[in-house]
């Protein structure tokens, strides 16, 4: 579901200025705080992987549907690298996979999920040479997956629904962009891939096998922000979804125009953009407000499944507290002002 971007420019400026500018940061601060009593409040930063899904808040940037002076949105390389951003104390609110902030909140990092943003129905899918023809033909061959927690969930998930254990077959980590290549070599039978990839995998011959129609509720997108953040800083929270929602509505008012601007950013065609579109649902403020809310929370009991399956991979230990993990309030305070 997550791949390598070409679009750094944005992010590499504002590492190059948070590390080579420090010296000017703290210079700037203090000049501010001799100039007035209140020193100016940072952006609030959120990072994601370029992934068709967070897209929304890309075109809300671009088209400055987005207060650029209250948010920075910038582009990662990879979830992995998002997690070790935000790990690190870089973002204050991040584009995630619900997989992901389980296993931040896990990890004792304190933060609230303040939007549901859309989930995959499709767009994950596992690909196998064409001589595979049945799920139970994959015992004994190899698998190609990336190590990244949605791909070790869609692996799992394809090994239930097949009826075998990870013994069975021959699991070989590697990257998505390396998988035509093992695939072409014999090396391994099938990969778990996910759009474009996926594409170049069926432009090649090979076929879908599983994708995540089949796992309801599991490869979820969220929009974490740290506690603090959304303590301190209320307002730049809203700001935030306000725009993810500008940015969602100008995408579906005008998916073609969108596909033409976004589409290079993740290296896809705009007819492949708009397809790989198709295979995600997006949720508006209040189907997002719903999720959030109720006793216990909507969202809880759907991923119910994908907590046990978690725990009994060892990705986590514990399951979440959902009241204190979800804030639905950001949301409530959205819908109330769109009225």
């Amino acid at each position: 579901m997550h791949r390598p971007s070409g679009r750094r420019l944005a992010w590499q400026r504002w590492q190059t200025a948070a590390r080579a500018g420090l010296s000017i940061g703290v210079l700037t601060v203090w000049l501010g705080l001799a100039a007035c009593s209140e020193p100016p409040v940072p952006a609030l930063t959120v990072g994601m992987n370029t992934w068709v899904g967070y897209d929304p808040l890309v075109l809300a940037r671009d088209r400055q549907l987005i207060d650029t002076q209250q948010i920075q949105v910038v582009d990662l390389s990879s979830g992995s690298e998002t997690l070790r951003h935000f790990r690190n104390g870089l973002l204050d609110a991040a584009a995630l996979t619900l997989d992901e902030a389980l296993r931040l909140t896990d990890e004792g990092f304190d933060l609230r999920v303040v939007a549901v943003l859309d989930t995959s129905t499709g767009a994950d899918v596992v690909l196998v040479n064409p001589a595979v023809q049945s799920l139970a033909q994959l015992h004994g061959t190899g698998i190609a997956v990336e190590g990244t927690t949605v791909g070790a969930l869609m692996l799992e998930r394809l090994l239930q629904a097949a009826g075998l254990e990870q013994t069975d077959v021959n699991v070989v980590s590697m990257e998505a962009t390396l998988h035509l290549s093992a695939l072409r070599s014999g090396h391994v039978s099938a990969a778990v891939s996910y759009e474009p990839v996926a594409g170049l995998l069926r432009a090649a011959g090979y076929k879908d096998i599983f994708d995540s129609r089949l796992m309801p509720g599991d490869i979820v997108d969220v929009l974490v922000v740290r506690a603090s953040t959304l303590q301190e800083r209320p307002a730049q929270v809203d700001a935030l979804l306000a725009g993810w929602q500008r940015g969602l509505q100008a995408l579906q008012e005008g998916p073609e125009a969108a596909a033409r601007l976004l589409a290079p950013g993740v290296e896809l065609s705009p007819e492949d953009y708009l397809a790989t579109l198709q295979k995600l649902t997006f949720y508006s403020t209040e189907q997002s407000l719903e999720l959030l809310s109720g006793a216990p929370p909507v969202l809880g009991q759907d991923a119910s499944r994908l907590v046990t399956t978690l725990q009994t991979m060892g990705l986590i230990k514990v399951a979440p507290d959902w009241r204190r993990l979800l804030a639905p309030e950001p949301a409530r305070r959205l819908k109330e002002v769109a009225e």
